[in-house]
């Protein structure tokens, strides 16, 4: 009789065959939901000018850090990013692989539009101040103009000399409508009120956004509104008063930031990942995403300020707030260069 090869000896039984075959079903039923979610991840990469800690941009890399932690998508991002490369960069994602791309398009807009229509399948989301091209360049900017109003109603309530300075970056729409709002504002609560306005031409510049904070200190201003990084430090040296923009930094600044409009970018960034991952990803304008009632902006808590500001002022800033909220005053919307008072 001839012996088995050592193949046919090894062979299990058809016993031993199926109980292998339970047990690795039951083992792929319990990999099986994390294998799933780990392929059903959608890949989004993001493409910044500036680093990630600056005020515009670190409302993006919050947002697409929260889709992070929810296990919703894979993230990769490039930061200080010349304009200059900013194509070639966009490209590099698209290429591999990432389904949404999120930037700024602000200083590139005829590139970023061509990269688009390169790779029609990859889902574009763009800062912008032009309009969403079919089929998937989308834009969305920072709308934040109802808080940035109510914040300069506290401001016109707390100057003492009645001149406010205004530092910005660059005197673009989605800039300006911050400023004009801001000033709409201060004026309901002191129609006397003053502006000193100055941009520093750049997006992340602190020292020199600081320098021209002084400047206009010595002027009589003794409230900033900090539109960029750097005036609150002006203001804390010299104890003025600061409101902020974006970003609630109070807690750097506890004597100093009065007050903030903040950005919160989750309802753009949610909406958009929604979308792709059920293939309706159009051309669309989010800019809407960013006002209060989608909770895409707010006025910060009062914090170590809280007291401090005239109640007559909290009444009023109270009443506008529900206003905004229910539909019955509306910001206007004013892109023009804000000018500084006669």
């Amino acid at each position: 009789m001839k012996s088995l090869s050592p193949m046919r000896a090894a062979r299990p039984s058809p016993v031993r065959r199926m109980a292998a075959a339970v047990a690795a079903a039951a083992i792929a039923l319990i990999l099986l939901p994390d294998m799933a979610t780990a392929q059903d991840k959608l890949k989004v990469a993001a493409i910044y000018t500036v680093p990630v800690e600056q005020q515009w941009v670190s409302r993006i890399h919050k947002a697409l850090d929260a889709a992070v932690a929810r296990g919703e998508i894979e993230y990769k991002f490039s930061e200080n990013v010349a304009n200059a490369d900013y194509e070639r960069v966009m490209r590099q994602y698209a290429e591999q692989g990432n389904g949404l791309i999120v930037g700024e398009a602000f200083a590139v807009e005829p590139a970023a539009r061509r990269v688009a229509k390169d790779y029609p399948k990859t889902a574009f989301l763009m800062g912008s101040s032009g309009k969403p091209v079919a089929p998937n360049f989308a834009v969305f900017d920072n709308y934040i103009q109802e808080p940035a109003y109510l914040s300069g109603m506290i401001a016109g309530g707390m100057t003492r000399t009645g001149k406010i300075g205004m530092v910005g970056g660059y005197p673009i729409p989605e800039v300006n409508r911050l400023m004009n709002a801001f000033m709409e504002g201060a004026r309901e609560t002191n129609p006397n009120v003053q502006f000193m306005v100055s941009f520093i031409n750049s997006w992340f510049d602190p020292p020199k956004a600081k320098e021209a904070s002084f400047a206009m200190l010595d002027k009589g201003a003794d409230i900033l509104y900090a539109e960029r990084f750097g005036v609150s430090d002006a203001a804390k040296e010299r104890k003025a008063l600061a409101i902020g923009n974006v970003i609630n930094t109070q807690s750097a600044y506890p004597e100093t930031v009065v007050a903030s409009a903040l950005w919160s970018m989750e309802p753009t960034i949610d909406r958009a990942i929604a979308a792709v991952r059920s293939g309706k990803f159009v051309q669309e304008d989010y800019g809407q995403y960013s006002m209060m009632k989608y909770k895409g902006s707010e006025l910060a808590p009062l914090g170590t300020f809280e007291g401090k500001v005239p109640k007559e002022v909290m009444d009023k800033v109270s009443a506008r707030q529900k206003g905004i909220l229910d539909g019955s005053f509306v910001v206007k919307v004013n892109d023009n260069q804000p000018k500084a008072s006669n």
